[in-house]
């Protein structure tokens, strides 16, 4: 058996309870090095029950890893995903890669010039029955689709960050149906965006192929995930996937792919780049939303 691959984990908020330290925990191919937070006190919560080093320095963490995965703010993200792909280190990244398209750009370039492994944790893409959707897409001739992710963020909860409550459904929901969509019909070209940032945001999205799809975001009714899922249309019938991704399995997948990526050195099909194809997109759409 090949040697673990030493994972730190950058962030210690609930998503980073909920699903990072315990995936990487799970594997084993994996040795959970350790936790770094801008509180300590989170950090050694996570450690305590699930092992590994609770760290005060993020820069000793980055150093004691062969990769590491990130539960920061999208700024924040930025600043020290670039550090740690500059020390050489693989970066496991969550979306929105960033807040700005600059933010992105310059993240992409760290990681590009290091020559290190990237892969985004677009959950929806590593479920089993998102991939079994998407070969039953691949079979029929799509002539449009659509996608809606709405929740009630807005009205609170543990994931109603400041970040989140600034920028709105577009860059916390938009880039899993943007790239679900992407994914079903092809590479996006065009998008254009209507509505209001905190309410309710229509996207029509033009794709290379010709077709196209459009997407509804809200973080504004109330329920937690009331209405989500993406429809593809074609002349042999519709195709539904309702979203429901939440099982173990699609997390081991994450560290599964990650792990090969980073043994293998071969480039994640999600990786940094597309994830910088997606704020390029965010970045159109907010922009015009803004006007």
């Amino acid at each position: 058996m090949s040697t673990p691959v030493r994972i730190g984990v950058v962030g210690a908020g609930p998503w980073a309870g909920m699903t990072h330290v315990p995936m990487l925990v799970r594997s084993p191919e994996v040795d959970l090095v350790g936790v770094w937070a801008r509180r300590r006190a989170a950090a050694e919560e996570l450690t305590t029950q699930h092992g590994g080093e609770a760290y005060d320095d993020v820069d000793r963490l980055i150093a004691d890893c062969d990769a590491l995965a990130f539960c920061v703010p999208p700024d924040v993200q930025v600043e020290l995903a670039s550090r740690a792909a500059r020390a050489g280190k693989a970066v496991l990244l969550e979306k929105p890669i960033a807040l700005d398209l600059a933010g992105g750009q310059h993240l992409a370039q760290s990681i590009e010039e290091s020559g290190v492994v990237s892969q985004l944790f677009l959950t929806w893409r590593y479920a089993r029955r998102t991939r079994a959707f998407l070969d039953e897409v691949a079979a029929v001739s799509p002539i449009g689709g659509r996608g809606i992710f709405v929740n009630g963020l807005q009205q609170g909860g543990v994931f109603a960050t400041p970040w989140r409550l600034r920028y709105g459904a577009l860059y916390d929901l938009g880039p899993h149906v943007l790239d679900m969509l992407e994914a079903s019909l092809g590479p996006i070209v065009d998008v254009h965006a209507q509505g209001e940032l905190l309410t309710w945001i229509a996207l029509t999205l033009t794709h290379e192929s010709g077709v196209t799809s459009q997407a509804s975001l809200s973080i504004g009714s109330p329920g937690e995930h009331d209405a989500v899922g993406i429809d593809i249309f074609a002349p042999q019938g519709r195709l539904r996937h309702d979203g429901d991704i939440w099982e173990t399995q699609t997390f081991d997948t994450i560290v599964s792919e990650f792990v090969a990526a980073i043994r293998s050195g071969t480039p994640h099909p999600l990786d940094v780049r597309h994830g910088l194809h997606l704020q390029e997109l965010l970045v159109t759409a907010a922009a015009q939303l803004a006007n």
